[in-house]
């Protein structure tokens, strides 16, 4: 599912849509948020470069960490300081986000501490403004793009840090705004779920396409469930976790995913989850308060009903009472027709439907024929 999360990133958007966002949220149970945003920013990055992607440059929102480590991370992956330059550009709200060390530097009490990096990295230092932070995406997205109608993607390694100096008004406003402008590609955002209220992460997974939980991978020890005192468990999950995708399709429907995500030396490996009863997880049923099959019994009484039209083939003709007949007239010819359906009923052993007039007396309604007069 990784690769295909990437692939639709890639793809971007349709001519008339908004464009496909991925929320991607972890715990502190199991911190592999940054990892898998990594993962996926040096997947997207070569088809990009390459040109085989919608997008024609990354924006890359910094907050957690500096623009530097980025540049060392591309490297890492096989991508030369030219192409990173060219093809990814950041907003640096991690070195001075409330511009408090650019006061200082100005006032003369600090040196200028800057680090030359082999992105491009732009400075900002009004996280409060979330106006100012909007436009300051779109700015540095149309130099990616340059002249003419190309995209770009935007990539936010965490939401959680633009929360804390905004509220999430603001923020579900500049992540709607980017959704719906014409140059974004796609977005990818990494979310904390600790640090917020339940209405906040559901806001953002509103606001997307996918949403990807990084859970950890259940675990027993002698039968029981592992609990924080067993630490070396724990500390499996800084390498080892589930990656539960749901993935909103365009014609409404929703997929449910889960794979196992493993932290290697050379990367991330995804693979099939699977449980403690050894069954692989390919699609996952959300839980519902309703059975959505029938037992065994509902199944053989649902097949006794004799429906009215249905034809039995017992070689008899079957007379249906439409409804236009007088059961007066029916018991004078037939007996009792009351004792004659109770006698059917209980030989079948099958269910049947009836349909009774309320009154003989009263005029004809909805149950006639209205061209039942007619020559045909």
């Amino acid at each position: 599912m990784g690769e295909l999360i990437c692939r639709s990133l890639r793809d971007g958007a349709l001519e008339g849509e908004h464009a496909p966002a991925l929320t991607l949220k972890d715990s502190i149970e199991s911190p592999l948020g940054p990892v898998v945003f990594d993962h996926i920013l040096s997947q997207l990055f070569p088809s990009i470069s390459a040109g085989k992607s919608q997008s024609r440059g990354i924006l890359l929102v910094a907050l957690t960490r500096p623009p530097s480590f980025y540049a060392e991370l591309l490297k890492c992956r096989g991508n030369d300081g030219y192409s990173s330059n060219k093809w990814l550009s950041v907003l640096d709200c991690y070195t001075d986000p409330l511009g408090w060390k650019t006061r200082l530097m100005e006032s003369g009490t600090v040196k200028n501490t800057s680090v030359e990096t082999l992105v491009t990295a732009t400075k900002f230092t009004q996280m409060k403004d979330s106006n100012k932070l909007l436009t300051a995406i779109i700015e540095r997205g149309k130099e990616i793009v340059g002249e003419g109608k190309g995209r770009f993607s935007v990539a936010i390694d965490s939401v959680s840090e633009m929360l804390r100096h905004s509220s999430i008004h603001s923020v579900a406003r500049i992540l709607s705004c980017l959704r719906s402008h014409d140059l974004v590609s796609s977005m990818f955002y990494l979310l904390n779920s600790d640090l917020h209220e339940t209405k906040a992460a559901s806001t953002l997974e509103y606001l997307s396409t996918i949403c990807a939980d990084i859970v950890p991978v259940p675990q027993t020890v002698s039968g029981q469930r592992v609990t924080m005192n067993n630490l070396s468990m724990v500390e499996q999950n800084f390498k080892k976790g589930q990656f539960h995708v749901r993935s909103k399709r365009r014609n409404g429907r929703v997929k449910v995913t889960c794979e196992e995500i493993l932290v290697e030396d050379s990367g991330i490996k995804f693979t099939p989850a699977t449980f403690e009863n050894g069954l692989t997880a390919h699609s996952l049923v959300p839980k519902v308060q309703f059975n959505l099959q029938l037992s065994e019994k509902e199944r053989l009484d649902r097949e006794k009903v004799v429906l009215p039209f249905e034809h039995q083939g017992n070689g008899k003709p079957i007379e249906i009472y439409d409804g236009r007949k007088s059961l007066n007239e029916d018991t004078n010819k037939n007996g009792n027709a009351s004792t004659k359906i109770i006698q059917t009923m209980e030989d079948s052993g099958r269910g049947e439907i009836i349909y009774f007039r309320d009154s003989d007396d009263e005029m004809a309604d909805s149950d006639e024929d209205p061209d039942d007069d007619l020559d045909i």
